[in-house]
């Protein structure tokens, strides 16, 4: 009996094994990953998992209303195949702990009253690559800051499609905001920073009510019939570049890509730096690095790509540009030169193409300006590393000629200096020689007066011995006669 037990015991245990492995269902796949298929619970998962877990949603449509109340990371298969239905008139995800995340889902509420993600109370929180759309909001933030929300899509909402209220200090990046009744509503919220989204078709762009200040826009594109509602004081440019305004009727005469003139946004609210294009961002990554390149252009830019040549070793991003109106385009672009330097080929459908580099080109970027008479191709730019080497060896070469050059003009400086010198040493020689001489012919004439005088000098000096010698004689003379006279002549008298 013990072994028909047995037996019976492990028929029934392979069955079951069997059977679960036809299907998927919550598993718990290591301690920090959880995966969910059709059919199943994310709810479920969510009461399973500990802080800081990933649950992992498989495509598919579920029909649920999700609390998402612990530090966990909710990912979807695929934003447009993992679908997330609201059942009742609330948030179809209510979030209410800190540090959550959620990505890669499309999420329908099917009542108008309903919103599609709502946070509260809580901060740095993060929704990514989702798509909310038939809701009432599409995503509320409340008393919540630090929050990142990139890479969504907020569409076809009956009132906004982002609302924050009384948040602060967050960051809206690369998103599209279109067909609301209202893009983007700040209700008493500060220092939140906008950058990288399109906000479309809507209502009105941006509603900004209850001093919602000291909020910055930059790299946005604005196309709606009303662009800002706003009683507050915000900032709309960032390191010299603002957003783009389809209502913008200023010129760009510099051929910078960036307006002349400044666009009115409000009252006391002014984009100082208007572009005149639509603005483009793209991600690159080159040695484990990431890296933004910014496009702004006339023209629709599209298919976007960067890559490294197999044998050549040139770093090159290529993307297409089209305008119904085929006019000319043109480009704006800044290059991380830690992603690829300049200096760069440029190539289009009209063959090789040039480019003027902008003045806010700096040890970080290279911004580049280009343009195109024909705007329905493909731009193509190569930092190649033989042009590179080229260019050093012509700016050494450059360098040594500016060298020898400067030390050139500077033997010449001293050259016409010595010349100059030389010039007055002549002059001075010449005065010295013209003095010499004067005192040559005056040397001659005393020279000869001085032999005259000699003459006369000894002429006299052999007078005066002359005489002198008389003088001697005849003194000896009459002495020696005064002593020869005769006695007897004593005695006479």
């Amino acid at each position: 009996m013990k072994t028909v037990h047995v037996m019976l015991f492990a028929s029934l245990l392979i069955l079951s094994i069997s059977s679960l492995a036809m299907r998927r269902m919550i598993v718990i796949a290591s301690p920090s990953v959880i995966y969910v298929s059709p059919g199943q619970s994310i709810q479920t998962a969510i009461n399973t998992a500990n802080p800081g877990d990933t649950i992992f949603v498989y495509s598919g449509t579920y029909t649920e209303d999700i609390s998402l109340n612990k530090d966990v990371y909710l990912v979807g298969e695929d934003r447009d195949s993992t679908i997330l239905f609201s059942v009742k008139a609330s948030s179809t995800i209510d979030i209410s702990a800190n540090g959550a995340s959620v990505s890669n889902f499309t999420i329908r509420n099917t009542s108008p009253a309903g919103n599609g993600i709502f946070i509260h109370s809580v901060g740095n929180v993060t929704i990514s690559n989702t798509e909310i759309m038939n809701s009432y909001d599409g995503l509320v933030t409340y008393t919540s800051l630090d929050d990142q929300i990139w890479g969504n899509i907020f569409v076809n909402n009956s009132d906004s499609g982002m609302g924050l209220y009384i948040s602060s200090n967050s960051v809206i990046s690369d998103n599209n905001i279109s067909q609301n009744s209202v893009g983007v509503t700040l209700y008493s919220s500060i220092n939140n920073v906008f950058s990288g989204n399109t906000i479309s078709g809507n209502g009105a762009g941006l509603n900004l009510v209850d001093s919602s200040n000291n909020d910055l826009f930059y790299h946005n594109n604005f196309i709606n019939p009303i662009q800002v509602l706003s009683d507050s004081n915000d900032t709309w440019s960032y390191l010299g570049e603002g957003n783009y305004w389809s209502n913008y009727v200023g010129h760009d005469a510099k051929g910078d890509g960036i307006g002349d003139i400044p666009y009115n946004v409000a009252i006391n609210n002014v984009d100082p730096y208007p572009l005149v294009g639509t603005f483009y961002d793209f991600t690159a990554s080159s040695l484990n690095l990431t890296f933004n390149v910014f496009i702004e252009s006339n023209t629709t830019v599209s298919s976007i790509a960067y890559e490294v040549g197999q044998e050549t070793g040139n770093k090159i991003i290529h993307f297409d540009v089209a305008d119904e109106a085929e006019g000319t385009g043109f480009c704006r672009l800044m290059i991380p030169n830690g992603l690829m330097s300049p200096p760069y080929i440029v190539l289009n459908g009209e063959g090789e193409g040039t480019y003027k580099q902008l003045s806010a080109t700096n040890a970080t970027n290279t911004y580049l300006y280009l343009t195109y008479s024909n705007a329905n191709q493909t731009i193509t730019l190569i930092s190649s590393e033989t042009l590179q080497l080229y260019q050093q060896l012509a700016e050494e070469l450059f360098g040594n000629q500016t060298t020898l050059l400067g030390y050139l003009q500077s033997l010449n400086v001293t050259s016409q200096g010595l010349l100059a010198n030389n010039t007055n040493l002549l002059a001075l020689f010449n005065q010295l020689l013209n003095s010499y001489e004067s005192l040559n012919s005056s040397y001659q004439q005393q020279l000869s007066a001085y032999s005259a005088n000699t003459q006369d000098l000894q002429n006299l000096t052999y007078i005066f011995a002359a005489t002198t010698v008389v003088f001697l004689i005849t003194t000896v003379y009459l002495s020696r006669r005064a002593h020869t006279r005769p006695k007897q002549r004593t005695s006479d008298s």
